[in-house]
């Protein structure tokens, strides 16, 4: 079993940072409904043959490598591809960072998430508005529940198309733990029932996305 395969088994054993969203029924991909019965076994999760996720997966290395040239008197910074981190307190939550971060002036740790999105319309461009999608927001957060680290960065590069040229966005949002220790406790409850729905099998209550 290669290593990909052994993090696709684990992965079982909880819940990560891209499974929070579809936890609380934020996610645009997939039901909390379906999250409930992949965990459980019910239903078995393919890899999806995806063009934006073949790319966003293709692009996340060369990000990353980008970070480390622009913030590297502000950062050091670590990867290791299938390295699961899991909270001390609940084992069920999990995260894989795109990056684990060092602030060099603080040793603060921190991590960093990489995002690509491409936008076809204004309400899309409309969820990037001086924030980030919740789905992401909710991840980051994720990520620091389990992980017990400082700040978070997310690097997003934004693909938008203007008559018929191509431009690409890149913005970098930093979330300090200290500023969402409530959020941060609000998923760690739902959290907590939610997995306990998957240990005793009972299908948690249908969560839908906002519409």
């Amino acid at each position: 079993m290669n290593d990909r395969a052994k993090w696709l088994k684990e992965r079982q054993n909880g819940i990560g940072a891209s499974d929070a969203a579809a936890m609380l029924g934020m996610s645009n991909w997939m039901s909390s409904e379906k999250l409930w019965g992949i965990k459980t076994g019910a239903i078995k999760q393919g890899e999806a043959d995806n063009p934006f996720i073949d790319y966003g997966n293709r692009a996340e290395p060369l990000l990353r490598e980008l970070f480390k040239l622009d913030y590297a008197d502000i950062y050091s910074v670590e990867h290791s591809e299938y390295r699961i981190t899991r909270n001390p307190e609940h084992a069920f939550i999990f995260a894989t960072p795109d990056g684990e971060l060092t602030e060099t002036a603080t040793g603060r740790k921190g991590i960093l998430e990489i995002k690509t999105a491409e936008i076809f319309n204004s309400r899309l461009w409309a969820e990037w508005d001086g924030r980030i999608p919740d789905a992401y927001y909710i991840q980051v957060c994720w990520q620091l529940l389990a992980t017990g680290y400082d700040f978070a960065i997310l690097k997003a590069q934004i693909k938008h198309r203007k008559d018929g040229e191509l431009n690409i966005t890149t913005r970098h949002y930093k979330i300090e733990r200290q500023d969402v220790l409530e959020d941060i406790e609000l998923l760690k409850q739902e959290g907590i029932k939610f997995w306990a729905h998957v240990e005793d099998k009972t299908p948690p209550p249908l969560k839908l996305p906002p519409i």
